[in-house]
């Protein structure tokens, strides 16, 4: 079969387009994708890939699904946009009322925004102005732990890990937070009380400063994929309880299913007084995102006086409860709930678990690491994304490492012979004798 040369269009790509994380002088590769169907991406060239990343964790059911797509198209027929800022509509209502029926008991109003950084910058300004409206303008910090990352506009790059993050470089001009050591017990091993020391301390000093709490429940995102005990978090709530600070749980990556429960939290029986969450609310099909609060945190915002903001929450995306994303919203939460989920991931972590073991042994390995649809290869070394990604391409699989991880987070859809080829690709590339 003669190989198809490269699209035309691919040199528009390489002349002027700034893909995330990259040079201009000196890019990573990009491969150029004709199609997306079920659990593969179909390059311009004819290469088919199995997708082990759900596109960045958010195509949970898969590409171009029947049902999605119905819901687009539908709903193409009425509007595609209309503002948010005096105008309602039902795929917006629909949606809240899915939602409110899922997360966390407490959890009451939704303020939809366009993505998980955005959601991010909302639950900030929802903290912030909660305590302005009560009179405590002194409570205008937040507490963290390190290793969390939490997007990448500023609000969010400030309560990232500021050592070991990639928002390192706008250290002098960020916000100045809390940051407390990230928790060390693993999520199936002991729990060592000593981990909360750090955290414990941070609040008691500095409680009357301190409006919030924001964390990643569970399992830490691009900040290291790290996976800790639900103890730590049960600690954290009990201590936000007792000092007086509101506690918001950044669900954008684990929320829907993603680590075996339906939100992360639920690993430890926790609700937070905020949340916020993105990703595969549309099973990956249109940015969306949502911050939640319970009805303390509006109640307090909302009856604030005309010196302290006139009860008015301070934002309003100009894409905000997007009808044509409400609706696909509305489809991928019918069809996460109808499609036996909890065992399609079930299934997924213990083929993760036992196949990816194998990497433990391999001299350039510091852990392996598994929860739900989650499966993490941490190397003693940083990779070189260029080439490791060439490798991978070559064996067939789509896997975007960073840092020293490779790891994969697939479509729930994924079948056991294509995640088999997803788990040998990364078990080939560090096993490798010299680094990639």
């Amino acid at each position: 079969m003669a190989v198809k040369l490269e699209p035309a269009w691919l040199e528009i790509d390489k002349e002027n387009i700034w893909h995330p994380y990259t040079s201009m002088h000196n890019p990573l590769p990009v491969y150029p994708v004709e199609s997306a169907a079920g659990v593969r991406l179909k390059l311009t060239d004819g290469r088919q890939l199995i997708d082990g990343m759900s596109s960045w964790w958010a195509a949970i059911h898969g590409y171009n699904h029947p049902s999605l797509n119905d819901a687009a198209i539908t709903q193409l027929g009425s509007m595609s946009h209309v503002m948010f800022g005096g105008l309602t509509h039902e795929p917006a209502t629909q949606l809240t009322e899915s939602l409110l029926s899922i997360v966390p008991r407490g959890l009451e109003k939704i303020f939809f925004c366009d993505s998980g950084s955005v959601a991010v910058e909302v639950a900030i300004k929802m903290a912030l102005q909660y305590w302005r409206s009560l009179g405590h303008t002194g409570k205008n910090k937040l507490l963290t732990i390190r290793s969390g990352y939490h997007g990448d506009t500023f609000g969010a790059m400030s309560v990232c890990d500021p050592i070991s993050g990639m928002h390192e470089m706008f250290t002098g001009v960020l916000p100045q937070h809390f940051f407390a050591d990230e928790p060390q017990s693993p999520f199936e091993g002991p729990w060592n009380e000593a981990d909360i020391s750090s955290f414990q301390d941070l609040l008691r000093r500095h409680e009357n400063e301190i409006a919030a709490v924001i964390l990643e429940p569970i399992v830490q995102g691009a900040g290291g994929m790290r996976i800790y005990s639900p103890e730590y978090l049960k600690a954290v709530r009990q201590l936000c309880d007792t000092h007086g600070v509101l506690l918001i749980l950044d669900e954008i990556a684990t929320g829907f299913g993603r680590t075996g429960k339906m939100f992360a939290s639920e690993h430890a029986d926790v609700t937070p007084d905020i949340m916020c969450i993105g990703k595969a609310l549309t099973g990956g099909y249109l940015s969306l995102a949502a911050t939640l609060c319970n009805s303390r945190v509006s109640d307090g915002i909302s009856s604030a006086s005309a010196s302290e903001g006139d009860g008015v929450l301070m934002h309003g995306p100009t894409f905000m409860a997007n009808p044509l994303a409400c609706a696909i919203a509305n489809a991928s939460l019918e069809l996460l709930q109808s499609s036996n989920w909890e065992e399609k991931v079930s299934r997924i972590e213990h083929q993760l678990k036992s196949e990816l073991s194998a990497c433990r042994q391999l001299p350039r390995v510091a852990d392996v690491r598994v929860l739900g649809a989650i499966g993490v290869v941490e190397l003693t070394e940083p990779v070189n994304v260029g080439q490791i990604q060439e490798k991978f391409v070559a064996e067939g699989v789509w896997i975007r490492p960073f840092g020293k991880l490779v790891y994969i987070m697939p479509p729930y859809i994924i079948d056991d012979e294509d995640l088999s080829q997803l788990t040998s690709a990364i078990y080939h590339a560090v096993s490798e004798p010299r680094p990639l």
